[in-house]
Parts: structure tokens; C-alpha cells; sequence
């Protein structure tokens, strides 16, 4: 195995043992700044975030005070913790916390949570380490989307307005399914519009659809944010064990176009894109396969990463743990103190760089960082 080092703008090359390296996932300590460590179902996952990860996190990255909640689902017992009190509350914005024993609990949802576009312009959703959200396999779990008239056309411009601003933090989203949905992609989440930010939670078995070019995003599919502001992902956990990563076409954990999004001391494994056919599809195939862990398209954006761990992630085409896409050559994809490690790509990805197959104005600009 070829193991590129870069430590500030030098890059070492060194031949390495093949062999798979860890994820990273076994210490249940500290997620790192901006929340707590949700350690709910499945018993045995691995926790929010990735322990080695040590990057400071900006002020707006993180987490929200609920201290003084809008919302509560629940009063106090786990049986007021229904699919028909998440959907209500989510529906009302606002500070939403739960309230629903001292154990932790998994609430079913029975059908999608919608984000209402006039209930903010702040909206949080916080399971205080103890609330996992599951989509049963059959429902997609969270929805915002400003350009849905059904959820209510707040400005002129819906492609590129402020609000809501959505923070979900301190939750595990599982099960969760966009499979046959329009808009596509996000199994666990799907946010178009407003800003975006994703604290100390952690996503496992998610889907989309198995195939189609820029279908993406298993866990979480981001399109027009405001001003092009980024997506901010901190101290979270995609997949982290064999057997519970998250599964789509293209981008198992993220998947966006035209997004730029910063991810902090987070982890990635054993996440697959499994379409077949890349993006355009080839002739003959239905396209897909890109971005085993993360997948970007689109012209001027930023895929900024800090302390992050993608490992043993999977693209039956590019990019086993990234695909990034700038068609005008004007994106960047930048990686500091960060390990990807073990990322397959069956099809393609660009020499120097394992596991990401970049298309950019230059070469991703990679620092303190191990790519083998």
C-alpha cells in the first residue's frame, strides 16, 4: 500500500504494509467540544465523533443552548415519546428538547419530520445523548426544505435565503430511508435552503437509492445553502463499525451539489456508494457508485476537513472515500490533521491521492494528514 504524508505543504511518500487500519472508533471518550456523546441504540455503537480528532471548532459551529427549550416531546415517560410528538414538534420549531424517562430510548418515526420554514429562524433539535430517531427503513427521518411550497414559502428566493437555520445535535439517526423520494438522497436528512449544522450525532443503516447519477447522501443531502455559507459537521459519526455504515448510490455519509461543507473532528467508515456506471452514466448503466463516504458536485465550493477519520469506506467507481467535482474548476477541497486510510475505489481516483478522486482549481491542499 502506497501511504501518502503530508505534513504542512511537503508530502512524504513511504511504502506501507497492507493491511486495513482501525477506525478509530473503540474509545468512548470525549466527541471533542461541542456536545455529548449519544450512546443509544444500537448498545454496542460507536460513539459521536472521532476521538483523535483535535481541531478547534468556530463559534458558529457549535452546539446550541437548550437550556431554556421551546418544545419538549415527552412528559417524562418514554411512552409520551411518540412518532406523532416528534413530527408535532418539529413541525412548531423553535428549541425542541425530549423529555422522555432517564433511559435511552428509540422513538419510531411513522412518517417523516417536516421542518415548517416560519417557525425559526432558529430551529434545534438536541436528544441530549439519549434519543435515537429511526426511520424504521421505510421513512426518511428529518425534512427542510425552503422550496417546498407545502412547507411554506417564507421569501422571493427560496433557493438562497437565511432561515431556517437547523442544528440537530446530541441524536442517532438510524433506519432511515429516501428510497423511491423526490428530492432524492437523504436517508436519515434532507435540507435544501437556510443553514445547516450537524453536533456530536451519529448516523448507522441509513439508505437512499441504489443507483443514478447524483443520487447521494445515505445520511444527509444538503443543497442551496445561504450565501453559500458552509454545512458545519462536528464531532459526528457515519457508520463507525462493520455492519452499521450507510448505503446509497453515490455519497454513503454526505452528499451535496453546490454546497460547501466543513467537517470537524468527525469519523467515517464502512460507508458504500454501490451504484454502478460513475456520473454521467456510462452507456448502458444507470450511473452512480461514486463517494464512498462523501460526494460534492457542483462549481464554486469548499470541502474543508479538521480532524477527521474516513476509513474503510467503499465506491464501486470514484472516490472510495471522496468524490469531489468542481465543473468549473473553481472548488477546493482541503484536508488538515486528518487520516483516510483503507477507502476502496473499484473504478477510478487520482494518482497521489488514495481513495478521492478530485477534480478542482488545483490539488487538494493537504496538511499534517495521512492518505494510504
Amino acid at each position: 500500500m502506497r501511504r501518502a504524508t503530508y505534513v504542512g505543504a511537503t508530502l512524504i511518500l513511504v511504502l506501507a504494509p497492507s493491511a486495513c487500519g482501525g477506525d478509530g472508533a473503540t474509545n468512548p471518550g470525549s466527541s471533542g467540544s461541542g456536545g455529548t456523546n449519544p450512546l443509544t441504540n444500537p448498545a454496542d455503537g460507536p460513539p459521536a465523533g472521532n476521538p483523535d480528532g483535535k481541531c478547534e471548532v468556530p463559534a458558529e459551529a457549535r452546539a446550541e443552548d437548550t437550556s431554556s427549550p421551546t418544545n419538549v416531546i415527552g412528559d417524562g415517560t418514554p411512552a409520551s415519546c411518540t412518532s406523532a410528538a416528534v413530527v408535532a414538534a418539529v413541525a412548531k420549531g423553535g428549541i425542541i428538547t425530549f423529555d422522555c424517562g432517564r433511559d435511552p430510548i428509540t422513538i419510531t418515526l411513522e412518517e417523516t419530520a417536516k421542518i415548517v420554514n416560519d417557525t425559526g429562524p432558529k430551529i434545534v433539535i438536541d436528544g441530549g445523548g439519549k434519543v435515537t430517531l429511526s426511520g424504521g427503513g421505510k421513512v426518511r427521518i428529518l425534512y427542510q426544505n425552503t422550496c417546498d411550497q407545502k412547507q411554506k414559502f417564507t421569501t422571493s428566493h427560496c433557493q438562497d435565503q437565511d432561515h431556517p437555520q437547523l442544528t440537530v445535535q446530541n441524536l442517532t439517526f438510524v433506519d432511515g430511508s429516501a428510497k423511491g423520494l423526490e428530492p432524492d438522497g437523504g436517508g436519515a436528512i434532507f435540507v435544501r435552503g437556510g443553514r445547516f449544522k450537524v453536533v456530536s450525532s451519529r448516523f448507522f443503516k441509513n439508505v437512499c437509492d441504489d443507483a443514478g447519477p447524483d443520487v447521494g447522501g445515505a445520511a444527509i443531502r444538503t443543497l442551496s445553502q445561504h450565501e453559500n455559507r458552509p454545512v458545519y459537521v462536528v464531532s459526528s459519526t457515519f457508520g463507525g463499525k462493520a455492519g452499521l455504515g450507510n448505503v446509497c448510490s453515490n455519497g454513503g455519509g454526505l452528499s451535496s451539489i453546490g454546497v460547501s461543507t466543513t467537517v470537524i473532528n468527525s469519523l467515517f467508515s464502512h460507508n458504500d456508494a454501490i451504484g454502478r456506471g460513475a456520473n454521467p452514466a456510462k452507456s448502458g448503466t444507470p450511473g452512480g457508485g461514486s463517494g464512498g463516504a462523501i460526494y460534492n458536485d457542483g462549481n464554486t465550493f469548499t470541502l474543508s476537513l479538521c480532524g477527521v477519520r474516513i476509513a474503510n469506506n467503499h465506491a464501486n467507481e470514484g472516490g472510495g472515500a471522496i468524490f469531489f467535482v468542481s465543473n468549473d474548476r473553481s472548488g477546493s477541497l482541503v484536508i488538515k490533521d486528518s487520516v483516510l486510510t483503507s477507502n476502496r475505489s473499484d473504478g477510478f481516483e487520482t494518482q497521489g491521492f488514495p481513495g478521492i478522486f478530485v477534480l478542482a482549481k488545483g490539488d487538494p491542499e493537504v496538511s499534517g494528514s495521512t492518505l494510504e
